[in-house]
């Protein structure tokens, strides 16, 4: 299970195909290419657990990199396109990072980092380098394209964000079995969603995401032809599943709402027949949209829960999930506990914290205080959500990672959009909070406390937006702005966001539309 057997067997088989530009891959491409990252990286004075990283749009080099550091022993960490250049910095530091690769499509974000990140070793660009960066083609061209005299499995180290929106690595101990050996999201492939050789995958999210990456790769590791959309268009992913006979592919919930609000006849004109597995996951999915995707699309439609800790993976498919409307499935790979604040077993049906017990072994890079966190007395370990279990022993979630708000299937934390707004002269306090968005699921809105309220205005409202977009990614800033005399805070200073999310969601049980 390596591109490397595939690149053999069947040499000019696409590996990836880009959607739009119908740019493609070939296996034997992606082994040569791969194979002088890996022997480039090595020239450098790389070795088996060093880091690079990576910040690009959907582009086929994504897969040279990614699969040159994996058989180079590597760590990889694939950053989002749509930060700002100091969160990517941050990240860049964090992970260690020797050696780091862009484009000439993000150089506005490469700019940024000249001069900054003194741990590199390295920069690169793909297409034409801006001062500071060299280019990634020319440093792969003189090397060769046979593999390295020892090659070892390298990981990807993705990164999630934390409760206060300083994102944490999730780390996972390097693979010591023989190259090629299948892995856990290959074998979940292959078991679970009956994947094989002639299989064709699309992926209409950005590569950077955890889910999209391991999928993929995971999928290039079994020889299949991957279909990747450079950005999502409901129309384009209609069109693509009919022209590739698409037969596995992975969704958020969005895409289905983008989709379903098409015109019926748009809809209608795409042949869909192909599609063995539709999956989806990242963000809980509205049970009215999951209906009509299953009335659509036939029981194709699976889900799963799980987190890039890989501590646990609960999953379903569509006659399981119209059996137990709302659940995210059943835990395959460990046992689901469901605790409350003193660590206690709870009832089935009452809601908790949802534990994992499992053998998986991860910690979260430089933050040991936030490992110890993620942890029970007993040793479990959880993504930080709570929910219950039905008598079937189905999981629903409830609520949310403490604050954290998902929109689009993007998680964002508000603590830092908070840090921003309470910098603004006229604000006092500030709550960021995600409210209900018939198409994104929440989007983030701010309930600010103004020294003076008689500044309370529709322009105020538009500067502090205007005011947070120049400091960080938009999509971490506020879509709306109320204003409140005074916010619900307790003589200790804890704010109690949940007074201000019950007037948005209408004191609903759950949080989860």
């Amino acid at each position: 299970m390596y591109p490397a057997i595939h690149a053999e067997k069947t040499p000019d088989k696409p590996a990836c195909i880009m959607a739009q530009s119908g740019r493609q891959l070939t296996y034997r491409e992606l082994d040569e290419r791969s194979n002088q990252a890996a022997q480039h990286f090595q020239s450098l004075g790389l070795r088996r657990g060093d880091h690079i990283a990576l910040c690009l749009e959907n582009h086929e080099e994504f897969f040279v990199i990614c699969w040159g550091a994996q058989r180079s022993g590597l760590y990889f960490t694939t950053i989002s396109s749509r930060l700002t250049a100091p969160e990517v910095e941050y990240i860049v530091d964090d992970c260690d990072a020797k050696v780091f690769i862009t484009s000439d499509a993000k150089r506005e974000i490469a700019a940024g980092l000249v001069g900054h990140c003194p741990n590199l070793i390295a920069r690169y660009m793909i297409g034409d380098p801006i001062p500071g960066y060299e280019s990634w083609q020319t440093a792969l061209a003189s090397q060769p394209k046979t593999p390295l005299d020892e090659e070892s499995e390298g990981a990807p180290m993705v990164y999630s964000s934390g409760t206060t929106g300083r994102p944490k690595g999730i780390k996972h101990p390097l693979p010591e079995g023989p190259m090629g050996a299948p892995n856990p999201i290959s074998m979940v492939l292959a078991g679970l969603y009956g994947v094989v050789e002639s299989s064709v995958y699309l992926s209409p999210a950005p590569l950077y995401h955890a889910a999209p990456l391991a999928f993929t790769l995971a999928c290039q590791r079994m020889g299949i032809t991957v279909v990747v959309m450079e950005q999502f268009d409901a129309i384009d992913s209609l069109a693509l599943i009919e022209k590739y006979r698409v037969t596995h592919s992975q969704w958020v919930p969005t895409m289905f709402v983008r989709m379903l609000k098409l015109p019926e006849e748009e809809r209608a004109r795409f042949d869909v027949s192909s599609l063995k597995v539709a999956i989806h996951a990242a963000a809980p999915c509205p049970i009215p949209i999951k209906e009509s995707m299953i009335d659509w699309w036939g029981p194709v439609i699976y889900e799963y829960y799980a987190g890039s800790e890989g501590n646990g993976f609960c999953a379903l498919n569509s006659e399981e999930w119209l059996a137990h409307k709302g659940s995210v499935g059943r835990p395959l790979t460990a046992t689901v506990h469901i605790l409350n604040d003193a660590f206690e077993e709870l009832p089935t049906g009452e809601a908790g914290g949802i534990f994992f017990e499992s053998d998986a072994v991860f910690e979260y890079h430089n933050a040991p205080e936030k490992t110890a966190d993620s942890l029970s007395p007993q040793g479990y370990s959880t993504l930080g959500d709570i929910g219950y279990l039905d008598q079937d022993g189905f999981l629903y979630l409830t609520d949310r990672k403490a604050h954290m708000i998902i929109s689009g299937g993007v998680n964002i934390y508000p603590q830092e959009t908070e840090n921003i707004l309470i910098t603004h002269p006229k604000v006092a306090d500030v709550a960021v909070i995600g409210v209900p968005n018939e198409d994104f699921g929440e989007e983030v809105k701010a309930v600010v406390q103004l020294l003076d309220t008689a500044d309370a205005s529709p322009e105020l409202a538009q500067e502090l937006i205007d005011f947070c977009n120049e400091k960080i990614s938009h999509f971490k800033c506020p879509r709306s702005v109320d204003f409140e005399a005074q916010l619900p805070r307790h003589p200790t200073g804890k704010l109690y966001k949940r007074l201000l999310k019950d007037r948005y969601w209408g004191k609903k049980d759950s949080r989860i539309v």
